[in-house]
């Protein structure tokens, strides 16, 4: 295992796919970023290809540099158990396998939400924050990251506790607020009850919000009545492609 200072993040999305080389001492983009439209229907074969062309768009000199990979879905043991907002053929897909073998080379690949939290850990509002932090991203669902004294617990699907008979993000998600068409304070209650039950089971020292509707946060952290302080995440849409650096990084 070595460590390097520069690494390439690659974040696939629903919608969109986006990388950048990354500085991983310092957190910041040392490249431009690159944003492609995911594939109509979000196929193994057609996302593994364009995300091995914008690897290439990166130059020959980044062809050592270490290569780390964030998808929507569970990652057990490299392999993709569920997928959001692509092919159900990603279900059980060696899928870290098939990037390492059409990309050739070894590559780290993660959950969205836990690259997320990885990078907000070591580069934004989770910064020097000891204990259990947990990072929720607001959106289409509801993703979570464990972070306990620094050390990332994958995996976890905290959107998908069930909490007034109701799958959580079907209420608490932002995708639920536009839906619904529900203020802000209407929908606080329903993060309110969110967060109020992920404190009483997890016990958290800090609670980081993430998702596109973090940059309005002031419309509905304020109306959170918490034990936990929670803050909103900074990197925003850099998140996961730093993240997914860092632990590439680290790993490879």
């Amino acid at each position: 295992m070595a460590t390097t200072s520069l690494a390439i993040g690659i974040d696939i999305g629903g919608t969109g796919i986006k990388g950048a080389l990354v500085d991983v001492t310092t957190g910041e983009l040392v490249s431009e970023r690159i944003k492609v439209p995911t594939p109509g229907g979000g196929e193994p074969a057609d996302i593994v290809a364009e995300v091995a062309a914008m690897v290439e768009r990166f130059g020959d000199d980044t062809g050592k540099v270490p290569v780390g990979v964030c998808f929507p879905a569970v990652v057990i043991g490299g392999r993709t158990m569920s997928a959001a907002n692509v092919s159900k053929r990603w279900i059980g897909l060696p899928a870290e396998a098939l990037f390492e073998q059409t990309l050739s080379r070894d590559i780290v690949f993660v959950n969205d939400a836990d690259a997320a939290g990885v990078a907000e850990l070591h580069f934004g509002a989770a910064r020097n924050r000891r204990g259990l932090v947990i990072m929720t991203t607001l959106g289409t669902g509801i993703g979570s990251a464990l972070l306990y004294d620094g050390v990332l617990i994958p995996n976890t699907e905290l959107g998908h506790l069930e909490i007034d008979g109701r799958d959580a993000e079907r209420r608490a998600s932002f995708a639920a607020k536009e839906r619904g068409r529900l203020s802000w304070a209407r929908w606080a209650k329903y993060l309110q009850r969110y967060y109020e039950t992920v404190e009483m089971l997890f016990s958290p020292t800090l609670f980081v919000v993430g998702g596109g509707v973090s940059k309005e946060a002031d419309q509905f952290l304020p109306l959170l009545k918490l034990r936990t302080p929670i803050v909103p995440a900074e990197l925003r849409n850099n998140a996961g492609i730093l993240g997914a650096a860092w632990l590439a990084a680290r790993l490879l």
